[in-house]
């Protein structure tokens, strides 16, 4: 009899590193980069301060702050290359697969293990024109380049958009990006951490983590919100259609977590965020009376499973007012995650071990 393992299905309950990164405590609803609440850095900081927090370790001086917002800008360029590959990918091809190959076509000999700082700047910086270059070819526009004079996400909004965005704007997806740039060992940073964990480059793991991000279950859901709050339409119509749907066996997106019981630190401040930047907007108010429908009937059809709202369900709202197309929601995701994703590179990288789990044979033995 061969030896057998102990089992957990979805590695539920593992821990496979020991990380001063962040702190996801689904119990008590907590989340913590680095020694700070990430829901206090969202309101209080900006995306270069929080990406500096998690890769150097504590939030930057003045000049610190200078001179990684001036390694962002001089790395937003893509290479031609990658240009040429990005108008030659078919039009049908989803924004996550494109952004994936646009990373991945970064890769050149001169990457290596471990992956230097220099390099997760610059490919953080890149991520977020990739998206807008990409967006610009669909839409039969000729892509802009980088504005040196814009920050970070105000740059991202800029190329995306085609005009400097308004404070508001700029301040609410800020936000989004922050309380999405890191949080533990999700599946997606699971997987960058595997691929760098056999020595592979920087490029390679991240392309990984993409691969990952792409699933439904882990990164599709602001975007299948805002179908379900159009397809509701109405205030009137959020009881039966939400009803009918938990009736027949569906989901309710936007509403649940994995990890979390109780609520979601993100959502709730993206909900702050949100209304302030949609107060009079009546999808929103369409959004907040589906939100409390939704709660109500999660309680009655699934009781005691505590399904609380999730990050994406305010997150829809935000990219939403702030004029970001569906496509663009989770490649927007994966703009502000390439942060969390190279800081465990980084991480893994500084203590390496190649992470190889077992599995127990449940097939036949020879005779």
């Amino acid at each position: 009899m061969t030896k057998q393992h102990p089992l957990a299905i979805g590695l539920d309950g593992i821990a496979v590193a020991e990380t001063d990164l962040s702190l996801v405590d689904g119990i008590n609803g907590l989340l913590v980069y680095r020694g700070h609440w990430a829901r206090d850095l969202a309101i209080h900081h900006t995306f270069e301060e929080v990406a500096h927090l998690l890769w150097f370790g504590h939030l930057p001086s003045e000049q610190e702050l200078t001179d990684l917002k001036d390694k962002l800008k001089a790395n937003r360029e893509l290479p031609e290359h990658v240009k040429g590959i990005l108008k030659l990918i078919p039009a049908d091809v989803d924004m996550m697969s494109v952004l994936r190959t646009g990373v991945s076509a970064l890769g050149s000999s001169s990457h290596g293990f471990p992956p230097t700082i220099d390099e997760v700047i610059a490919l953080a910086a890149k991520m977020p024109t990739i998206v807008a270059y990409r967006f610009a070819c669909l839409e039969g526009l000729e892509p802009l380049a980088p504005n040196p004079e814009l920050d970070h996400t105000a740059n991202y909004l800029y190329m995306l958009k085609g005009v400097k965005p308004n404070a508001a704007h700029v301040r609410a997806l800020d936000a989004y990006l922050i309380l999405t740039q890191e949080h533990g060992m999700n599946a997606s940073t699971f997987s960058g951490r595997v691929v760098s964990s056999t020595e592979s480059d920087l490029i390679s793991s991240i392309t990984a983590a993409i691969g990952t991000l792409k699933g439904p279950l882990h990164g599709g859901a602001p975007s299948e919100v805002t179908e379900m709050i159009e397809a509701i339409g109405t205030k009137e119509n959020a009881e039966p259609w939400l009803r009918n749907k938990l009736e027949s066996g569906g989901r309710l997106m936007g509403f649940g977590h994995r990890v979390y019981k109780t609520i979601d630190p993100r959502a709730t401040a993206l909900r702050v965020v949100a209304s302030e930047l949609s107060s009079n907007d009546p999808w929103f108010d369409l959004a907040t009376h589906v939100e409390k429908v939704g709660l109500q009937l999660l309680e009655e059809y699934k009781p005691g499973r505590k399904l609380n709202t999730n990050v994406e369900f305010f997150a829809a709202a935000v990219m939403r007012a702030v004029g970001l197309d569906d496509n663009l929601f989770t490649p927007t995701f994966a703009v502000s995650r390439v942060v969390g994703w190279s800081a465990h590179i980084l991480e893994q990288a500084g203590n390496n071990r190649i992470i190889r789990p077992q599995s127990n044979y449940i097939g036949t033995m020879p005779e």
